[in-house]
């Protein structure tokens, strides 16, 4: 387990910054909330939820390459677990975007909200189903795939923030790109 002992101190950084992340969004839809913008449940599970899920994302993998594992088996089953169920969370995310009408999302938020994620959820799944046999490729790959999420949860808050700021300012939170 000597592969794992050299990425501690990444997986400590990644998965700290995702679960402080994760309480700053808190604190940012509880001050939205008192803006009185017009949002609906419908748009915050869209768009809101998702951040909170890549940065939880982020800090599960945290969590499961911190973790004492015997081996790298039981590491490489959670891992895929991970994976897919990101995978199956990012069909929500397309069902939530498509029936909440607060928001039109254009092809930027497709990418940000659908693709990118997607892509990394499937890259987290293939290295930890090749974990035990290429190593140094997977655990790269997956850290990859850690940061990956932890900065699309970044860019996602950022977005959400200034759209509100500007939007509200506007009072016109219907927009279309």
């Amino acid at each position: 387990m000597a592969e794992l002992a050299r990425w501690q101190s990444f997986y400590v950084i990644v998965g700290s910054s995702g679960a402080a992340l994760i309480g700053v969004q808190f604190v940012v839809v509880a001050l939205v909330a008192n803006l009185r913008i017009r949002s609906t449940a419908e748009s915050i599970s869209a768009f809101g939820t998702p951040t909170v899920v890549h940065f939880g994302g982020a800090f599960l993998v945290s969590a499961i390459l911190s973790a004492p594992w015997p081996s790298l088996s039981p590491a490489s089953v959670a891992l895929v677990m991970c994976g897919l169920g990101g995978l199956g969370y990012g069909a929500i995310v397309i069902h939530r975007a498509r029936r909440q009408t607060v928001y039109t999302p254009g092809w930027g938020d497709w990418l940000w909200y659908v693709m990118f994620p997607g892509s990394l959820y499937t890259a987290l799944a293939l290295a930890a189903l090749v974990l035990r046999t290429t190593t140094q490729v997977a655990l790269f790959m997956i850290g990859g795939s850690a940061l990956g999420l932890l900065l699309i949860g970044i860019h996602n808050a950022w977005d959400t923030v200034t759209y509100i700021v500007v939007g509200g300012s506007r009072g016109d939170m219907t927009k279309t790109e």
